[in-house]
């Protein structure tokens, strides 16, 4: 079974909002909203995927990341292990530079059933930590 690293970006802005992408219709968990983010390259530490990822996604670059969480979710097909980072410093301003849709959220409005379902405590998580 494929066991996959992924970095994953949750870009907060100073009003609580998180800047969200939404997979393809041809992807794996297609057509929903996630947090930015990707695979680990060979060689690669979690901060360093996660950096590369954010500038080739969305096209900022990361000045802080702070590790928010690490959750392991196994599909039929694959084993995922999810790295995710708070990031509230960076330049630029996040857009969908593959052709992805973009918006931003209010952190208490996130909702669980939008992501796959690998991020669910992380969702709670956050909006039990909105102001």
């Amino acid at each position: 079974m494929k066991h996959l690293q992924i970095a994953v970006g949750i870009i907060r802005d100073a009003e609580q909002r998180i800047f969200l992408t939404q997979r393809a219709a041809d992807a794996h968990m297609a057509n929903k909203w996630e947090f930015a983010g990707g695979k680990f390259e060979a060689g690669e530490t979690a901060e360093i995927a996660l950096k590369r990822e954010l500038q080739e996604e969305v096209g900022i670059d990361v000045e802080q990341a702070v590790p928010f969480e690490v959750i392991e979710h196994r599909f039929d097909d694959r084993t995922v292990t999810l790295h995710f980072f708070l990031v509230e410093a960076w330049k630029g301003e996040p857009w969908g530079r593959e052709g992805q849709p973009g918006r931003w959220v209010a952190q208490s409005d996130l909702r669980a059933d939008e992501f796959p379902p690998a991020n669910a405590d992380v969702i709670a998580r956050l909006k039990a930590s909105a102001n």
